[in-house]
């Protein structure tokens, strides 16, 4: 994982093994194309040493909504996965929660059909839909909170990086992240995480480059 103006201005850069080869990437909200080209150019120097004697076998890119849609329910129409807009902020997770949301949808389908005995409506698959917000609304809101305040100068990155080294921040993120659900520590250590918090954002604007 690679952050930094360089290689993102707004999400992070990655290097992913993948059976035979790696995939080099870049995340951004941008959309101009020759901005995209900078960014994946600035991953490919910044991971040169490991890629050295590599060559391109492919080069793509693909635009992934980190919003859940205003509207994914029409008709007898339910969005789900990465159409309905459910990778995550800050992380970029998506698989866990497109397998979830079509499992969660297909169950609402069983239950609303009377096990296929009559067609669904639209209200019953906004069913689904309140099922969902429900229980992963507030992961979402939390991490596009994360994203806005950490990801948004080399300044806010840097107290991002210096931050994810606290056992603390570490094990609320690793629960988080296990149990697909917002973690909330004891009052105690989430003032501590809190201080600690401010304080690397103060050291981030001083440090950063």
């Amino acid at each position: 994982m690679y952050v930094g103006d360089d290689v993102s201005t707004d999400f992070y850069a990655w290097v992913f093994p993948k059976f035979d080869h790696v995939a080099v990437g870049t995340g951004t909200m941008k959309v101009h194309k020759a901005s995209i080209k900078q960014l994946q150019a600035g991953i490919r120097k910044r991971a040169a040493k490991k890629l050295e004697g590599g060559t391109i076998i492919k080069v793509e890119a693909h635009p992934i909504p980190e919003h859940p849609r205003p509207r994914r329910v029409v008709g007898r129409c339910a969005l789900v996965g990465d159409a309905a807009g459910y990778v995550t902020k800050s992380s970029g997770e998506g698989i866990y929660f497109a397998a979830k949301s079509g499992r969660m949808c297909a169950e609402m389908i069983v239950e609303r059909s009377e096990q296929g005995a009559k067609i669904p409506t639209e209200a019953d698959l906004k069913a689904y839909i309140k099922q969902w917000d429900k229980a992963y609304g507030l992961t979402y809101t939390v991490l596009d909170i994360l994203q806005r305040v950490f990801y948004r100068s080399d300044a806010t990155r840097e107290a991002f990086v210096e931050m994810c080294s606290d056992i603390d921040v570490q094990k609320l993120t690793f629960d988080s992240y296990l149990y697909k659900t917002v973690t909330v520590a004891n009052p105690i250590t989430q003032m501590k995480i809190t201080a600690k918090t401010i304080g690397s954002l103060l050291r981030g604007n001083a440090l950063a480059p």
